[in-house]
């Protein structure tokens, strides 16, 4: 308990936020010849900061053993890239970017973004921990460092004229163990009037929609704008202006500038969300301690739709292999005794095994061969994409189970 303190503020951590037992790395994927080895299982225990209000997880596994071999390619959504091009677009117009311009990208992953920068002649450049991942994208000439980003890389960056005009993170700033290093690299990297663009899953939602899925290892932090406006003017950074976007559930991407740049004034959207958050109890422990008892019932809802079924005899089969899903399956103790296997289109996780359950991983063609009865959509935040995707297993009468806010079967 002594050494237990804050990532941000650096106070005690006391109180519980969410407790989903003990979990598996959930994008550690494992492969059929380690089936029999020994899997580790660490605490999956969110706590809140008294002080500041992040809320976080302890570091159980250093990032070097989550992220430098890693199984998410961002590339297989289509709806996510659809996302990225649209930002691509917005972001050139708003900021007048041109062919003299510098884009880096922090866990630019397979290049999914910085391609579309690319097509419009904007000099691009990726920073991005996992090697395997990395060189997907320098195969698409995606000009790409394989390192993990804060302040040291971000000062070997300089020596080699690599400040940015635009720094982006999609889905990183949660995703780093010690967030202040990482920010403070972001000022040191970003030119006097230059841009940070971020995006993360709103912390409101996760509370307000029971997101408790989203939760897990390689997310070290769950974040809402009262607390990164507090994390960036530590490091004289200044938010100027934030919106409300649907990926992964509700997310958020905020604007920063150096705190002495004018260029851009703060807009009525930083306050007017603080406030709202602010007004929903986000700087008062009570939101956080009451947490619990809605991922306890989710969990045995779940669970008791599912044994419902299988007394019914019918056939359950999920789609997809996201972390969430990983969170999911162990917290609620599903395995191969409800659901015979898992679909996904990234032929990176396809004739391997999900973490934890050990639940089987195919390819998408497997449900119109076997024809089950019931779906379990394990990334519900594309709920839209996949029932398109699989609407000919209406065909035979199958139907959809949703599983987060609460157990829907459509």
């Amino acid at each position: 308990m002594k050494n237990r303190v804050c990532r941000f503020c650096k106070s005690q951590l006391k109180y519980t936020f969410a407790d989903l037992g003990m979990s598996p790395i959930a994008n550690n994927i494992i492969d059929s010849e380690n089936l029999q080895q020994m899997e580790p299982f660490y605490p999956l225990h969110a706590f809140v900061c008294e002080s500041c209000f992040l809320v976080q997880l302890e570091e159980f596994e250093q990032p070097e053993n989550i992220f430098t071999n890693y199984s998410y390619f961002s590339s297989y959504s289509d709806s996510w890239l659809s996302h990225c091009k649209l930002y691509t677009e917005q972001i050139i117009n708003r900021l007048k970017l041109n062919q003299n311009h510098l884009v880096v990208e922090l866990a630019s992953n397979d290049g999914y973004l910085l391609q579309y920068f690319k097509e419009r002649n904007v000099q691009v450049l990726g920073v991005e921990p996992a090697e395997n991942v990395a060189q997907v994208a320098i195969g698409k000439n995606i000009n790409t460092i394989t390192k993990f980003f804060g302040s040291n890389t971000a000062q070997e960056m300089i020596g080699n004229k690599q400040s940015a005009d635009l720094i982006i993170g999609n889905n990183v700033l949660a995703h780093v163990p010690d967030i202040n290093d990482f920010v403070n690299g972001m000022k040191i990297l970003l030119k006097p009037n230059g841009v940070i663009t971020m995006e993360f899953p709103h912390l409101l939602n996760l509370i307000e929609k029971n997101q408790f899925d989203t939760i897990y290892h390689e997310h070290f932090s769950y974040l809402s704008i009262f607390i990164v406006d507090q994390i960036f003017k530590k490091h004289e950074l200044t938010l100027f202006d934030v919106e409300e976007i649907p990926t992964h559930g509700g997310s958020i991407r905020i604007y920063a500038k150096r705190s002495e740049n004018t260029t851009h004034p703060i807009e009525p959207s930083v306050n007017q969300l603080i406030t709202r958050e602010i007004n929903l109890g986000i700087n008062n422990l009570s939101i956080y301690q009451s947490y619990q008892k809605m991922i306890i019932n989710c969990k045995r809802n779940l669970l008791e739709s599912l044994i419902s079924l299988k007394k019914n005899n019918k056939t359950i089969v999920a789609y997809g292999a996201p972390a969430k899903g990983n969170t999911l399956l162990n917290y609620c103790g599903i395995r191969n005794d409800f659901i015979d296997y898992t679909v996904d289109r990234s032929p990176y996780k396809q004739g391997k095994f999900l973490p934890g359950t050990h639940i089987p991983i195919y390819n998408p063609d497997k449900i119109k061969e076997t024809k089950p009865n019931y779906i379990l959509i394990l990334p519900w935040n594309l709920e839209d994409e996949i029932v398109k995707q699989l609407k000919y297993i209406r065909e035979w009468g199958a139907q959809f189970i949703i599983p987060i806010p609460q157990v829907r079967i459509i």
